[in-house]
């Protein structure tokens, strides 16, 4: 990577502040600065990477928030080097300088960002676009400071030795893309497993601020006036001295947040290795909620009106094998298991921990009756795509898709073509699928291209949509109670279905033949025509 001394073409520009008087031979100047080049890259792109995974967990869509934090990133990056130009002159104070409020911006990022969401996501009105545009605010801060880097550490790499452009550029971005590489491995694999996303981003800001203050007064000390010296010891112990302390305070914080969330009764929260669960209430008369990624997905009286009009229009007509696909929970299950003749229950969850909270929290496991303790029931970990590709042809008279919100990017291939498909293959001869469409009032494109999407599948389908009440189980948001408070589902088989209840089981309390007709209406008001349908090659989930 270090190339010996070679004189400059004739031409070259001497370096603005000349030569810098080191305290080591020039090669191991050199060798440190490239370092220092590493360090500073690897988070840099944590950062980057912070922002675009709490981005998608907090707003949703994780390809709109990659977008937005890369293309304002990368740009601020070129505005942030043409404005460095000026600063050559003095440029390892600058770059001192640079790299310590570098840290204090990355490193407080995802807290702030959190604190945002978590504190005024629930205001309504200008305020809730808030973490959108604080997002954007720090992807271009901390674009502008690491575009800045550049040019002042090209600048100090030729005080040290001067060397031609072509070859300073070489080792400078050999230093830069190999650091971007360990930062960008280092972030899902070490920081975000051991660490979280807040302590994280801290951590790395510290690394930061250690890397940038040692190069500078280490290396370039001799060439700092004692002024500018104690300026950048007093920044960087400052900046230090606050990323420890919110460090240390990431637990209280996390607390204070989730009660600012979720009320003050968090039974349970939980990192899993898929997603984060919350479990508020279910004791003392209060109601039970449960939170998947920030998003409510059982509460109230209205989870018995969601997992009803869910699962009873599917079950009327043979229902002998019933396939669940998500529905971690149990409440699915609870009202498959209601109706008489049901031999099997395969429940395809992709998060072990959450089947294991519905077993072993009393209020959950009172909830769902206790259905996974049914020997009749069947749970598989595992991706409910990559399940139904190996499931048996023809093997399930009934197949329901109790999934996350289509518009969510990470549930998008549960909700493509492709998928209807397999599920399709699945169904016996005379068998239903009943697939969760999503909110239709808040979202009636995406309501209907899920529909149009099951159609494509070679399915005939009957979209309804029901009202809830009081919370919005499986709501797309924590701000869905400013919605209108609905749930439309696709019930689809070979021949076209008949919406309708099975007689011989006890009435559901919330639904009736006529309301189920109502329910076809509603949604049939809301119809959006011509919408093609969404592929895993060109999804179209859109809000």
């Amino acid at each position: 990577m270090i190339e010996p001394h070679a004189p400059a073409p004739p031409g070259t520009a001497p370096p603005l502040g000349g030569p810098a008087r080191l305290p080591v031979r020039p090669g191991t100047g050199r060798f440190l600065v490239l370092a220092g080049v590493f360090v500073c890259a690897a988070c840099g792109l944590v950062y980057e990477l912070e922002l675009v995974a709490l981005a998608s967990y907090l707003i949703g869509d994780s390809v709109t928030q990659a977008s937005i934090v890369l293309s304002v990133m990368v740009f601020a990056m070129g505005i942030g080097s043409l404005a460095a130009k000026r600063l050559r002159r003095h440029a390892a104070v600058a770059f001192g300088a640079i790299e310590a409020t570098l840290a204090l911006v990355g490193g407080c990022s995802a807290m702030a960002l959190y604190a945002v969401f978590a504190w005024t996501g629930g205001w309504g009105g200008v305020w809730a676009n808030g973490p959108r545009c604080l997002l954007v605010a720090f992807s271009l801060a901390i674009g502008l400071l690491i575009g800045a880097e550049v040019p002042l550490l090209m600048e100090l790499i030729q005080r040290i030795r001067r060397q031609d452009a072509g070859g300073a550029v070489a080792d400078l971005f050999a230093a830069d893309y190999v650091g971007a590489l360990v930062g960008g491995l280092a972030f899902p694999f070490l920081l975000l497993p051991l660490l979280g996303q807040l302590t994280g981003a801290l951590v790395t800001g510290a690394v930061n601020a250690v890397a940038g203050g040692v190069l500078v007064l280490g290396l370039f000390a001799r060439d700092l006036t004692p002024r500018g010296r104690w300026l950048l010891i007093v920044a960087n112990l400052a900046v230090l001295g606050l990323l420890a302390s919110l460090t240390a305070l990431v637990g209280d914080f996390e607390r204070a947040a989730r009660q600012a969330m979720y009320g003050e009764d968090v039974r349970v929260a939980l990192r899993t290795g898929e997603q984060e669960v919350v479990l508020t209430g279910g004791t003392r008369g209060r109601p039970l909620r449960l939170f998947l990624d920030g998003r409510l997905r059982v509460g109230g009286r209205d989870e018995l009106r969601y997992h009803e009009a869910l699962v009873h229009p599917a079950m009327t007509g043979p229902h002998a094998r019933v396939l669940v696909l998500g529905g971690g929970d149990g409440l699915a299950a609870r009202e498959v298991l209601r109706h008489p003749g049901v031999e099997r229950v395969d429940v395809v969850e992709r998060d072990p921990a959450l089947v294991r909270l519905a077993r072993g929290d009393p209020a959950l496991a009172r909830l769902d009756e206790h259905a996974f303790d049914d020997r009749r029931v069947h749970v598989s970990t595992a991706d409910a795509f990559d399940w139904l590709r190996g499931a048996p042809a023809a093997a399930y008279d009934v197949v329901i898709e109790d999934l996350p919100d289509p518009a969510i990017t990470a549930s998008t291939k549960l909700y493509a073509q492709e998928f209807y498909g397999l599920a399709r293959r699945a169904l016996a001869p005379g068998g239903r699928l009943v697939v969760h469409a999503g909110p239709v009032s808040s979202r009636p494109r995406v309501f209907w291209t899920v529909e149009a999407t099951v159609r494509a599948a070679g399915l005939r389908t009957m979209p309804y949509r029901v009202d809830g009440r009081d919370s919005g189980a499986a709501a797309p948001d924590l701000t869905a109670s400013r919605a209108p408070r609905d749930w439309g589902f696709v019930l689809a088989s070979r021949m076209p279905p008949a919406l309708r209840l099975d007689p011989r089981v006890p009435a559901p309390r919330t639904l009736t033949p006529e309301s189920l007709t109502a329910a076809a209406r509603a949604a049939a008001r809301t119809r959006v025509p011509g919408l093609p349908p969404s592929t895993l090659v060109h999804p179209r989930y859109t809000d």
